[in-house]
């Protein structure tokens, strides 16, 4: 692995889970770090948990492009470049189609499908004109398998696969490294976006008993292993399943 120390690394959706613990593993490396999230009060506490790390914060809503492009014009402005650029943000309010739950169903596509657009947007331009730069999303099994009660979910991960893809195909002449990191259970807050209380409580018991659901850091592990590869050396899928878990 090459060194993480003074990677300048944008990550949307830092606030909990994979991003915050992507966070603390890049700080303890020495990146230079700038995470956004809705939650201002979570970033703070994130940041002033690292007393030694360089790491600045904006609030940012991954469905407003006009965020994410002030996030990567602070890194940018700050450090002169972006050398990658982590796709985070993601909910998942899983139900039967036939409940017709459409605010649920936007807000997947919004925040899931052009949440991700919207993070490449922000930087690609900044990248192809250094020729360089990475670009890692966030995904999950269910970009790979669809199951009953999360068809829309499911749709929105299929997406960012798809959109991940042609993104490697379009950019690798420009040195442009793509990264989809898809895991299975993981214990994270994912859980507390599902409104149908059936479906929350069993993606609480499979994802958050220890023992059974990937965690965080795990998950960062990964995420850190993939940027710490040498330039000539794209890592773009990442499917990550807890041992035990069937689907």
């Amino acid at each position: 692995m090459t060194s993480l120390k003074d990677k300048v690394v944008i990550i949307a959706g830092a606030s909990s889970g994979i991003g915050e613990a992507t966070a603390r593993r890049l700080a303890n490396e020495g990146a230079r770090l700038v995470i956004g999230a809705r939650r201002e009060e979570r970033l703070k506490q994130l940041v002033e948990s690292l007393p030694n790390a360089e790491i600045n914060y904006q609030v940012t809503d991954v469905t407003q492009p006009e965020d994410l492009e002030s996030l990567a014009k602070l890194a940018r402005d700050k450090y002169g470049r972006i050398d990658v650029m982590f796709n985070n943000a993601g909910v998942m309010p899983t139900a039967n189609l036939s409940e017709i739950r459409r605010h649920e169903w936007q807000q997947m596509l919004d925040i899931n499908i052009m949440g991700v657009l919207n993070g490449i947007a922000a930087v690609l331009p900044i990248m192809k004109e250094q020729q360089s730069g990475h670009i890692i999303a966030t995904d999950s099994v269910a970009g790979h398998v669809v199951y009953p009660g999360s068809a829309v979910y499911c749709g929105t991960k299929f997406a960012v696969r798809a959109i991940m893809e042609g993104l490697r195909q379009e950019e690798r002449e420009n040195n442009i490294r793509t990264t989809l990191v898809s895991p299975g259970a993981v214990d994270t807050e994912l859980y507390t976006t599902i409104n149908d209380p059936k479906a929350s409580e069993w993606v609480k018991n499979n994802q958050r008993t220890p023992g059974l659901g990937l965690t965080s850091e795990q998950i960062a592990d990964a995420v850190a292993y993939a940027i710490g590869t040498p330039e000539n050396v794209a890592i773009n899928e990442l499917l990550i399943r807890p041992t035990k878990q069937s689907i």
